[in-house]
């Protein structure tokens, strides 16, 4: 499975951007899919996900409101809409899915619960 993920930039606050998570070798129809940030000197935290059944995204707390998680199966692509940047939006964006099992929905922001990760994509939010 490989993921690569795209859209990243640089912006002012306030700003919004669209990051964008193709795959290959793996459907997103069949797989939970999460969005993950790292900014420097600092550990990788969750963002948002999606279930591959659907259903609510989820969301950590600090992008609630601001940012969306959606997919497109047609093309095989998971977005991460982002509004109302702020400095401590700056980060590198990692997408990951999970295995063929799935995650249970209590690990769903763990990212060791992840099996695939795409590159990342600088995002930096200047203010």
């Amino acid at each position: 499975v490989q993921l690569q993920a795209s859209g990243g930039g640089l912006v002012q606050t306030g700003g919004s951007l669209r990051l964008s998570c193709t795959a290959s070798g793996r459907t997103f129809s069949s797989v939970d899919v999460g969005w993950f940030r790292q900014a420097p000197g600092k550990e990788r935290e969750f963002v948002a996900a999606l279930r591959r059944s659907g259903g609510r995204p989820y969301y950590a707390d600090s992008v609630k409101a601001r940012f969306t998680i959606s997919k497109d199966n047609a093309k095989n692509t998971v977005y991460l809409q982002m509004n109302v940047l702020k400095p401590e939006d700056t980060a590198v964006y990692y997408c990951a899915v999970s295995g063929r099992h799935g995650i249970i929905y209590s690990e769903i922001e763990n990212s060791v619960r992840y099996a695939y990760w795409g590159q990342g994509t600088q995002v930096t939010v200047s203010s």
